[in-house]
Parts: C-alpha cells; sequence; structure tokens
C-alpha cells in the first residue's frame, strides 16, 4: 500500500515521475509499431522523420524543443525553469520511444495478424494516457506536448482534461495532414489516431481518478 504521504513527496513525485517516462515511451513505441495509428503527436512526429528521412529520435526531440517555446508564450512569461524541465523530459523519452519501437519491430509486432495489432494499439493508447496522468499529476518535468494541454487545461479551459486535449491535438493534426499532401502517404495515423483524438482527455481524466490515485495533481499556478 502507497501513503497518500510518500506518493505526494518529492521523493514519490520524482518515482512516479520516473515511471511515467518508461510507462509513456513504452506504450508510445508499441503503438508506432503497430502500425494501426498512434498518439497524434507521435504520428506528427514519424511522418516528419519519414518525409524528411532523419531519426525518430531526434524529430521528437526538435518537436518538443518547438513545443515547450509555444508554452512559455502561452503562460505569458519567459520561464527558464519550466523550460529546463521540459527538455530534461524529453532527452530520455525521445530516444526511448525510438529504441522501444525497434525492439518492437524486431520482435515482429508490425507482422501480427490485424485483430492482435489493434488490441495492442488499443493497450498502448490507454497506457500513453495513463502515463500522461501520472507525470502531469507529479509536475516535475513533463513533455512539452503534454504540458500544453495541462497549460490549456488549468489556466485557460477550467480543468476541463477533453477539450484541453482536443485543442492541443490541432497542430500535430496539420502536420500530419501536410505531410499527407504533400508526400501521399500516412505515417503511423490511422484508426487508433482517430480513437487516440476521441478518448485521450477522458482517458487521463479516468486515470486521474482510478490510476495510482494516491498521487495528487501538484499545480504551479492558479487557474
Amino acid at each position: 500500500m502507497i501513503s497518500k504521504k510518500w506518493a505526494n513527496s518529492i521523493n514519490g513525485r520524482i518515482t512516479f515521475l520516473a515511471i511515467s517516462i518508461i510507462i509513456n515511451s513504452f506504450f508510445n513505441a508499441l503503438t508506432v509499431s503497430t502500425q494501426m495509428g498512434s498518439a497524434i503527436w507521435t504520428a506528427s512526429a514519424v511522418s516528419l522523420s519519414n518525409w524528411l528521412h532523419f531519426s525518430l529520435g531526434n524529430v521528437l526531440f526538435a518537436e518538443g524543443v518547438i513545443v515547450a517555446f509555444t508554452n512559455l508564450a502561452l503562460l505569458g512569461h519567459f520561464d527558464w525553469f519550466r523550460l529546463v524541465r521540459n527538455l530534461l523530459f524529453i532527452t530520455p523519452f525521445s530516444y526511448l520511444l525510438a529504441g522501444f519501437e525497434k525492439l518492437f519491430v524486431h520482435w515482429g509486432v508490425p507482422e501480427l495478424g490485424i485483430g492482435w495489432r489493434a488490441v495492442l494499439d488499443v493497450i498502448g493508447l490507454f497506457g500513453v494516457a495513463a502515463a500522461v496522468s501520472l507525470y502531469q499529476r507529479a509536475n516535475i518535468i513533463m513533455h512539452p506536448n503534454d504540458d500544453l494541454p495541462y497549460i490549456l487545461r488549468f489556466r485557460f479551459m477550467h480543468g476541463s482534461s477533453v477539450f484541453s486535449q482536443w485543442m492541443s491535438n490541432v497542430p500535430p493534426l496539420i502536420i500530419v495532414v501536410l505531410v499527407f499532401v504533400v508526400n501521399g502517404h500516412w505515417y503511423s495515423f490511422g484508426i487508433g489516431t482517430i480513437y487516440n483524438i476521441l478518448t485521450q482527455g477522458y482517458l487521463i481524466g479516468w486515470s486521474d481518478q482510478h490510476f495510482l490515485p494516491v498521487l495528487h495533481h501538484h499545480l504551479e499556478f492558479k487557474n
């Protein structure tokens, strides 16, 4: 049994953060390897990686840096501490995801039947939402792509995980469509991506209440 006091201490929050980075990169990589559609930000990075012929890890990192500066603009002031924290998250996450994706390909996930891949994709997308919920609550360092809906959620949208998630999906969706128009191919975009766009906000909200609920939201600004 995990005590609330320990879970919400700095040591507990750091522990949950580390767990969430591993969970998030693992399940994001699983969704990419199924070829059934990944989370929309991951799909945008895979699209850019294939279009520009850059490594997935490097594209994920570069995309994260751009979003990190966008987040600072939304906050209305330049926060070096927040920027450094965002960069500390995307560095291990980006390259862990790329490494896990290669591992899943080696294990033959893309060659599985469509039914198995669909099941694994749904599991992966749920795992992503649970991980996002976990490190949003810990709020020590956060991926810029998930810091974006977090800022929107508590600064502009009265705590709504659903509407903030939908709004944050607009930029990566534009990237995916742009790559399709230019290149004529969808990359890591499919039924799973549509499922993710429609449900991730709900799944994050559900995870807040049911996935390690002893960890509370640690806000650093007022609504």
